[in-house]
């Protein structure tokens, strides 16, 4: 059972991975006001940590994306593998019948196989 982490507070992280999950920090420097005069955040501030949390999560999707296409192009790859294979297997038993009827009719001829029916 997993227990979840305290959070961070540490003034010079604003990133921090754990499982392979970014957590944003509770402080950092996007987080601090600037001095506008009103009090109010920075739309520059804002707009960084908006980037940020962004890109993260965009580079998560198109990972995401590379690994399905490489799983689907195993996936097809292996289908078109396994038809062959089941052609390959239905033309060998095929063969298979043709042989053993060519066995069986050599078998019936010779002296002596009176006693074989089909």
């Amino acid at each position: 059972m997993a227990i979840a982490a305290p959070p961070v507070f540490a003034e010079d992280k604003s990133l921090e991975l754990e499982a392979g999950i970014p957590k944003l920090a509770r402080t950092g420097a996007a987080f601090r006001q600037t001095d506008s005069g009103d009090g109010e955040v920075s739309t520059e501030n804002l707009g960084n940590l908006l980037r940020r949390v962004s890109r993260t999560s965009m580079d998560e999707i198109d990972n995401l994306i590379r690994e399905l296409q490489t799983l689907r192009k195993k996936l097809q790859t292996d289908g078109d593998r396994i038809e062959r294979d089941i052609a390959k297997h239905a033309e060998l038993s095929q063969q298979v019948m043709q042989l053993t009827a060519i066995i069986f009719d050599s078998v019936k001829k010779l002296p002596g196989a009176s006693g074989i029916s089909r």
